[in-house]
């Protein structure tokens, strides 16, 4: 498996406890995001690298940087249709480009001066952002905010195929941990190794509100 992994406690330890932050596993060129579907997609996906047979363009698409809030939302890969969770290596600047066009999926008066402005922002953006509870390996939340955002248009066509470097079927790694989560066995349990994700852009920092509550 590509994916770098590390002992669940030897990262709680280290990872912000409160406010927004994008927890990621990074290098200079790439980040991983994470996604769950039916095989038929998955499959499909990692095969080829990019997103094809059963991938529906004409619907926002959601991905994550955060593994425990994909298996939160996912249910460990047993939700229905998502029983296969890929990690997929992104293009660095093609993630940024997602964040510079991304939108709050509700109204925020800290960036837009009225409710109408921001509907109309919507309407122009591919791309909705939203800040949720993470959560633990059991699914409790905890006060630090997730990022999540929804794809759609040109961008989730972009995307779905020449932005993707890799495509990496972890369902086994998730499973495997999912016994250990579902045990309390936090001492065995293996995750992403993940850190937050720094902003060199102050402007881009300010309207995602990185560290903010």
């Amino acid at each position: 498996m590509k994916l770098v992994t590390e002992p669940y406690r030897e990262q709680v330890r280290r990872w912000p406890q409160k406010g927004r932050h994008i927890l990621a596993q990074f290098d200079q060129d790439t980040i991983v995001v994470y996604q769950a579907y039916h095989p038929g997609i998955g499959q499909y996906a990692e095969k080829h690298n990019r997103f094809g047979e059963g991938f529906k363009l004409t619907r926002m698409s959601w991905i994550k940087t955060n593994f425990l809030w994909m298996m939160y939302r996912s249910g460990w890969g047993t939700k229905e249709n998502q029983e296969m969770v890929l990690a997929i290596w992104l293009k660095r600047d093609a993630f940024e480009s997602i964040l510079a066009n991304a939108v709050n999926s509700s109204y925020d008066p800290d960036q837009y001066a009225s409710c109408e402005e921001w509907k109309q922002a919507g309407m122009k953006s591919d791309v909705r952002l939203q800040w949720d509870p993470d959560h633990d390996p059991l699914g409790n939340k905890v006060e630090r905010r997730a990022i999540q955002l929804g794809l759609r248009g040109d961008t989730l066509m972009k995307y779905s195929d020449e932005w993707i470097v890799q495509i990496e079927d972890i369902s086994d790694f998730v499973a495997m941990q999912r016994s250990h989560a579902q045990n309390h066995e936090f001492d065995k349990l293996v995750v992403p190794k993940e850190r937050p994700y720094l902003l060199h852009d102050p402007a881009l920092k300010l309207k995602l509100g990185i560290g903010s509550y």
